[in-house]
């Protein structure tokens, strides 16, 4: 495909309803995909949403939401409800419809002049609510968002559920009663009381039950109808279909009985047999069924949780500061560049860099990493995360669908709709499934009508009907659309919690054949921030050596570089400019400095221009069998020393590796580094096989290599260089402390730099897939077996020992129906307990929480080792903040106090307080009143650069205000 061609294509999601089974979800997909203009679309029954990559220039929007519809399906855009504000004419309802349906990506605009709300349908794929309000604000309106897509898309999935526990009611309410005097009924000894109940007529009795099923039959379960009828009209057959040939099988039966029953009453000598009725079968299966459906809607609601929560971790709202002025504004408002005040105990909004402030930042719900990490200036913030104790200012540098939050998100929704390959047996079996159901009905009922009724002399053609009615209403297409959707959608949002990203079906089913892997080094295996170990002078002084090779590496953002100029600034050594600076990937870096050429990097650098590197031969090995990357530094075609570098291990690495090797999977090292050094390296973590000495783009061509040996084949890695490898490996599994380009080219992304959740995505791939087939095992077991026997395949040896014949009631083949996809959603639903996560983390994670202190100021949970301390009588105290650090040093007797004693001077330091309670008096009336209060106590005067402010007792960065004026001057502030 042509770049041209490429940028043509566009990726459309749709909001479906009115699904069924997964019948109808194949249904969706074969119409949307035979849509000319579409390249791909992909429909996913448990999420009820179909992603599409189509042609703009052949097929529109409307186009693709008509061919839904036109198979008597509901599809729309993403929605979204917004307030305007400062609408006076129809002209700016004309404004605002003619600006926001330019906007790309939007479909629809819809403004009510009265009420000032305007509706818009949009392409979420391609415009975000920000967008849209952002384009309305530009107008001179105000706009804020009432109802989301998210909300709306909650709201319907709450009313579909709502919609089948009031169906499920009353088919309570209606069946209970048919079904309790039927059986009551066909009591031998019961049913001369019961028919004398309705005068002895069976008659009265039979229009009693007509009475309560019909409503049932027809109100009740009207959606079973509804839904067949499209389904027909459309050439096709769905659960529908099978629900209503059975119900509507059962109860018209039944109404012929009723009208003999009546022919006998007013003519008793008519030569008519009076038959049975099946309306209780009728009841049972619509009840059953009704529950079944009420029961999966719940739980495929909370199968996709994980999305939900992502959703809600993001705050609705932000404190912007205007200048000096707090303003708290919608998140749709935040702007890159605009300062943001966070509060302890808020979330962080959206991303950015620390400009003021320190504080515990909890990343547990983006990366799993439950131990909260110390944040001060420079460090950057992810929306989304919690502020555990500090007052943070910071600069938001990544807003709405760019946060990591969203594209999270977006991941995880994406991995959600993608099918898993063992998906597509399931989607086989279930395009042809209710017609093969159909047709062993038919001649099930053929057989035991005819043949049956010959070989058998107890069996009769009500027999046979209920054998009809049984296996069309026992088999269940729902449990196979449902088998491996649920678990791909728990398992995936299983891992978004633990911190594992896993980008598609295909890569969830891939990664548990993993027989090797290949770890990056700089960055994957070590810590990525390398530190000078040590410095060699051939004929000057060390610093020469590490001033000039600093100074060289100004030009280079390698972190080699930076660990360089970094030892460099220690030594406080003054750095020359570069000229004509030249990094030589896989080699090294060249410059001029002071006309002079200078060469800094590894060997094959040296041999490429020629250089004699005799004097530094062997303290080049001597570093290098210390497992260090060394740099030689020559100067006009003479080596002048040589530089050495280490990157220390993370800290997990070597268990991460332990815990492959016991999986039985074989673990190899990738490295641009020497051989030497990458086989020292390679025995600290234990690793057998070595690719030294690789350049960037030879990377992808190794993984290769290993491929060709017939292996499933995964990389791990965190850079730029690592993207080829990434792209060729079987499973790419990215750092998500990496680059963005590693992360959008990994299928799995590990948010948590930890190396032991390598051993957790496996963990969780292999209970996931086990899940999968379980799931489609039991589904297939299901129907293959229960068919059969709902098709009488027994009834032949039942009759022969007992002379009985035994068929199953269809109201229990309704509730065997119903319990199927019940079981299958509920099974996936159990990966929710399931720990793939190593031992020793999830020790650590305990060892955590148990070694947690008390803040005695505040009350706060703070961590020991990680937050602020004092000590006081020798025992150590620990703090969320330094304001309560210096509170507590004030009076820690105070805060040690027991309760009753607490208790006690609390109130006596109330009584003072209000006593001794400040006031703002005018200097030029005498009017007086109340001083603001800030975190709950009343506020002090303070300078703030070089004016008197009113000032929070925790600070001027927790908060401040300008002092109240009257009579045109600043009020006095009176102890």
């Amino acid at each position: 495909m042509s770049e041209q061609e490429s940028s043509q294509k566009k990726r459309l999601r749709l909001e479906l309803g009115g699904l069924t089974c997964s019948s109808c979800a194949l249904k969706i997909e074969k119409q949307l995909n035979k849509q000319p203009g579409v390249a791909k679309a992909v429909v996913n029954f448990g999420l009820e949403n179909a992603f599409v990559n189509y042609d703009p220039n052949i097929v529109n929007t409307t186009d693709l939401i008509h061919a839904v519809e036109e198979i008597g399906y509901r599809a729309n855009l993403s929605r979204i409800e917004l307030q305007v504000d400062g609408i006076n004419s129809e002209d700016d309802v004309n404004k605002i419809h003619s600006e926001v349906g330019a906007l790309h990506g939007v479909e629809s605009v819809y403004v009510n002049y009265k009420t000032g709300l305007a509706h818009v349908e949009y392409n979420s794929e391609e415009i975000t609510p920000k967008d849209i309000i952002k384009s309305i604000k530009a107008l001179s309106f105000e706009a804020r968002e009432t109802l989301s897509a998210q909300d709306k898309q909650q709201i319907e999935r709450q009313k579909e559920i709502r919609d089948y526990r009031r169906r499920f009611i009353l088919s309570l309410i209606f069946a209970i009663p048919v079904i309790a005097l039927s059986w009551l009924h066909l009591n031998i000894f019961l049913k001369d009381i019961i028919l004398s109940l309705f005068g002895g007529s069976h008659f009265i009795f039979r229009l009693v039950l007509f009475i309560l099923t019909t409503p049932l039959q027809f109100y009740v379960g009207s959606n079973f109808y509804k839904g067949a009828y499209l389904s027909l009209k459309n050439k096709s057959a769905n659960m529908d279909v099978l629900v209503v040939l059975g119900t509507t099988t059962a109860y018209a039966y039944s109404v012929y009985t009723l009208i003999i029953s009546f022919i006998l009453t007013i003519s008793p000598t008519a030569p008519l047999l009076l038959g049975n009725t099946f309306f209780e079968a009728a009841a049972m299966i619509t009840m059953f069924i009704l529950l079944g459906k009420y029961l999966e809607a719940y739980t495929k609601g909370r199968s996709s949780e994980a999305i939900k929560k992502l959703m809600g971790l993001q705050p609705n709202t932000a404190i912007v500061l205007r200048g000096s002025v707090e303003v708290e504004v919608p998140i749709t408002e935040v702007d890159v560049g605009d300062i943001i005040l966070v509060k302890p105990g808020e979330q962080i909004p959206v991303d950015g860099v620390i400009v003021e402030g320190r504080s515990q930042i909890d990343e547990s719900m983006i990366s799993g990493e439950s131990f909260p990490v110390v944040k001060t200036e420079g460090d950057s913030v992810i929306g989304g995360t919690l502020n555990k104790s500090g007052l943070l200012k910071f600069k938001a540098e990544k807003i709405g669908k760019d946060t990591v939050l969203s594209r999270i998100i977006k991941l995880v929704e994406d991995a959600q709709s993608e099918k898993a390959p063992i998906q597509r047996l399931a989607d086989k079996v279930a395009s042809i499934f209710v017609p093969v159901v159909i047709t062993i009905a038919i001649l099930t009922f053929i057989f035991w009508s005819t043949i049956g009724t010959w070989l058998f002399p107890q069996i009769n053609f009500e027999w046979a009907l209920l054998a009809f009615t049984s296996v069309v209403v026992i088999a269940c297409p729902c449990a196979m659309g449902l088998a491996i959707p649920t678990a791909m959608l728990v398992g995936s949002g299983k891992g978004a919690e633990t911190g594992i990203l896993i980008k598609g079906g295909e890569s969830l089913e891939t990664v548990h054949k993993i027989r090797s892997i290949i770890f990056d080094k700089t960055g994957t295996l070590t810590k990525g921030a390398p530190e000078v170990t040590d410095v060699f002078s051939v004929n000057g002084s060390i610093k020469d050596v590490l001033q000039l090779a600093a100074s060289v590496e100004r030009g280079s953002e390698h972190p080699l570089a930076e660990a360089i100029i970094k030892r460099a600034k220690q030594e406080q050594l003054l750095l020359r400019e570069p000229k004509e600076f030249e990094a030589i990937s896989g080699f090294g870096v060249k410059a001029k400095i002071n006309d002079s050429l200078i060469l800094l990097g590894n060997e094959r650098l040296m041999k490429k221009y020629s250089m004699n590197i005799d004097t530094v031969h062997e303290i080049v090995l001597k570093y290098q069998n210390d497992g260090k990357t060394v740099m030689i530094l020559a100067q006009n075609g003479e080596a002048k020393g040589v530089i050495a570098v280490a990157d220390p291990l993370k800290e997990n690495s070597i268990e991460a590796i332990q815990g492959l090797k016991e999986m039985g999977i074989e673990v190899s090292l990738l490295t641009g580094d020497n051989q030497k050094t990458a086989n020292a390296i390679a025995r600290k973590v234990q690793i057998d096989r070595v690719f030294s000495e690789v350049l960037p783009e030879d990377k992808a061509n190794e993984v290769k290599k290993l491929q060709m040996e017939g292996k499933i084949v995964a990389m791990v890695g965190d850079g730029i260089n690592d993207a080829p490898a990434l792209a060729q490996a079987d499973v790419g599994i990215a750092m998500g402390s990496g680059t963005d380009i590693a992360i959008e080219t990994g299928d799995i992304v590990l948010m948590r730099n930890d190396l032991r959740n390598v051993v957790a995505g496996i963990n969780l791939s292999k209970k996931t897939v086990k899940k999968m087939k379980y799931n489609l095992m039991w589904a297939f077991l299901y129907n293959s077996l229960f068919i059969p026997v709902a098709a009488g395949a027994f009834v032949p040896l039942i009759i022969i020992l007992t002379g009985v014949p035994m068929f199953i009631p269809p109201g229990l083949a309704a509730l065997a129906m119903a319990m199927s996809s019940v079981s299958v959603v509920s099974n996936s639903l159990l990966l929710k307990r399931y720990e793939p996560r190593m031992k020793s983390q999830v020790e650590e994670e305990r060892k955590l929480l148990q070694n947690v202190e008390i803040d005695p100021v505040c009350g706060m949970e703070v961590i020991p080792g990680v937050d602020i301390e004092t000590e006081h009588d020798g025992k150590k105290y620990y703090f969320c903040n330094p304001s309560c650090k210096t509170e507590f040093e004030k009076r820690p007797d105070y805060y040690l106090s027991d309760k009753k004693e607490l208790k006690k001077m609390e109130e006596i330091e109330i009584k003072e307080e209000k006593e001794k309670m400040p006031i703002l008096k005018c200097t030029s009336c005498g009017s007086t009143s109340d001083v603001p209060q800030h975190c709950g106590k009343p506020m002090h005067v303070e300078k703030v650069d070089g004016k008197d402010m009113l000032v929070c007792w925790m600070g001027p960065n927790c908060g401040k205000q300008e002092i109240p004026e009257h009579h045109g001057a600043p009020m006095a502030y009176e102890e």
